[in-house]
């Protein structure tokens, strides 16, 4: 088993969390109402910004030059992303030049940027790596049933994509070469879904 499966499994208990919790289950039926997924939009536009700016910093201490180019091109898979929160924003009408992070937003970038400016490549890429499996999983979990016609059907498209997979694996490979499986890894890996769950219910409760 590989550290980053080993992790992934340690923490079911989250990933089920925010699958089943309201935001999500509102994704997934569609009847999430506008607003909570207007201000999901702009809280995770910055989020992305942050974390483009903590893969950039993984990059530049990788230790070798598979690693600096793999890392770039999962800055450029965020950067794609970002481009589709902007058509989002342009749909819902949020203006992402005026958020203001929310505290969970807040809790979480901090986190990841102190991560990526403190800590070896390894850490970083696990504090990095629940954010991607886990939307993954919520992708394909929502999309198993085949992917329903209603406003939110292009968030379900995005991350059940076979588009997106390959990225979180390219991360996950990542975290297997550089990361050992310690005490810190865990509590780091642990603390990443505790602010994915916290994202979610943030954005329900707005």
């Amino acid at each position: 088993m590989t550290i980053s499966i080993d992790l992934w499994q340690a923490n079911q208990d989250l990933a089920i969390a925010s699958l089943q919790g309201a935001f999500v289950q509102g994704i997934a039926d569609g009847t999430l109402p506008k607003a909570k997924f207007a201000y999901y939009v702009g809280q995770d536009a910055f989020f992305l910004e942050a974390f483009a700016r903590a893969y950039s910093l993984a990059a530049a201490k990788a230790p070798d030059w598979s690693g600096f180019e793999a890392f770039q091109g999962l800055v450029n898979g965020v950067l794609e992303e970002l481009q589709l929160h902007q058509s989002y924003a342009a749909k819902w009408g949020v203006d992402l030049k005026q958020v203001e992070p929310g505290t969970a937003t807040r809790r979480y970038t901090d986190f990841l940027t102190a991560t990526a400016w403190s800590q070896e490549i390894g850490l970083t890429a696990i504090a990095m790596s629940p954010c991607m499996r886990l939307y993954a999983f919520l992708g394909q979990e929502l999309a198993r049933g085949g992917i329903p016609d209603h406003p939110y059907s292009d968030w379900i498209r995005t991350y059940s994509s076979a588009d997106f997979e390959p990225l979180v694996q390219t991360l996950e490979e990542l975290v297997d070469r550089y990361a050992t499986l310690t005490p810190a890894a865990e509590s780091t890996y642990r603390y990443a879904m505790l602010c994915e769950r916290d994202f979610f219910e943030a954005a329900w409760n707005v």
